[in-house]
């Protein structure tokens, strides 16, 4: 039962109008009763009303779409797909999308998706990775689950659940026989043209504990089988000594591609020694600091993969500016397939994620325009882009 004014006046042992002056700002109340108010309002979750002209169980043309990044390639690409559904539907059926820069701060975050709440937003569309953090992941329950009982449809883009395990069966797909994303035997990596669709599923549980409620739909990346891809492609060029340059500590995405790092490793009885791996930004200064870091705790590593296409571009400045070559020294492999990852010097080994039809795909599930996938959950498989900056080692 959704909190009413009623019951923040009750906690806070004012009235409901006192409650109203503190919400609404235009009045003059105690600083001591005003704090009472606003803790109440806290610890109730309340949710004020937006527009006083709507109805209560009405919602807005507006549809929220949250990224961590909004200068970062990865998410321009999806809410500009997100955006590009809502604004191509039928006359009248437009919505308006409002981009909200969390910068990565599970904080911000939760403000938004309040603030969204509060605009009785049509749809939320969360992209990127979240938060591993304990208490975060269950505040972020709470509120999304506010959102999907006021009406409001939630799509997850990029984003995995604990409700993934509903992806334990395997969808097939034509041209490709089930269990082809498991890493391949070492040197038979995929062709580099073939853009995997978005309906194909994976059996395999992304690593978080958010749990979903039951309207949320989620569409997760295979980060997992994507990292175990590239380093197997590495071991099978012959590759032994591999560096990474992780993502930040404490994100979902991070803890996927590291851990198919790490499950590649294993596989072909390579240890994992903890001093091949450093944390860091998504960001290119990020990427060369940490692949410094690397060379600098052994010069001999034969290979690098980064975080992303945007941490490689650094990796690739870190290791011309020791004087080393690429791929002849070093091989050096990203992830995402950004636009300009093929442009690179050399042109950039990756993994590429099907972002734009993701973006298409949340934006007309967010339109209520695209059937829910079984479970609510869709899988989105990562594909092989092998290009010049990756080689057989010559040392």
């Amino acid at each position: 039962m959704a909190v009413t004014l009623a019951d923040v006046a009750a906690r806070a042992r004012v009235s409901a109008a006192t409650v109203s002056r503190v919400l609404s700002g235009n009045y003059p109340v105690a600083e001591g009763t005003r704090g009472r108010v606003l803790r109440a309002v806290e610890e109730l979750a309340y949710v004020v009303n937006g527009p006083a002209s709507a109805l209560a169980a009405a919602s807005s043309d507006l549809v929220g779409i949250l990224v961590n990044d909004i200068a970062d390639p990865f998410f321009g690409i999806i809410a500009g797909a997100v955006q590009t559904e809502l604004s191509g539907a039928a006359q009248g059926g437009e919505k308006l999308a409002v981009v909200c820069n969390t910068g990565g701060s599970p904080e911000r975050e939760l403000t938004y998706l309040t603030l969204l709440q509060r605009q009785r937003a049509a749809a939320v569309v969360l992209t990127g990775s979240a938060s591993e953090d304990a208490a975060h992941a269950r505040a972020l329950t709470a509120t999304l689950a506010r959102l999907a009982d006021a009406g409001t449809r939630v799509v997850l883009c990029g984003r995995p659940t604990g409700a993934a395990t509903a992806a334990e069966t395997t969808g097939a797909v034509p041209g490709e026989s089930q269990g082809a994303e498991e890493a391949r035997e070492p040197g038979k990596a995929r062709g580099a043209g073939r853009t995997l669709g978005a309906d194909e599923t994976r059996p395999r549980a992304p690593l978080t504990t958010l749990a979903a409620p039951a309207p949320l739909t989620t569409l997760a990346f295979d980060n997992r089988g994507g990292a175990r891809q590239l380093t197997a492609h590495l071991i099978g060029l012959g590759h032994r000594r591999i560096g990474c340059v992780a993502g930040p500590a404490g994100r979902t995405t991070t803890g996927e591609r590291l851990a198919g790092h790490r499950a590649a490793l294993a596989a072909y009885g390579i240890a994992d020694a903890p001093r091949r791996t450093v944390h860091g930004a998504y960001d290119r200064a990020s990427g060369y600091d940490a692949a410094a870091e690397l060379l600098r705790r052994e010069a001999g590593l034969t290979a690098i993969v980064a975080a992303n296409d945007t941490a490689a571009l650094g990796v690739c400045a870190a290791v011309r500016d020791r004087g080393l070559r690429i791929p002849e020294d070093v091989s050096v492999a990203g992830f995402d397939d950004l636009p300009f990852s093929v442009d690179a010097t050399p042109a950039l080994t990756t993994v590429r994620l099907p972002l734009q039809e993701a973006g298409a795909r949340a934006g007309r599930l967010a339109m209520g325009r695209a059937e829910r996938p079984p479970g609510g959950l869709a899988t989105l498989h990562a594909e092989l882009i092998v290009r010049a900056s990756t080689s057989i080692p010559y040392h």
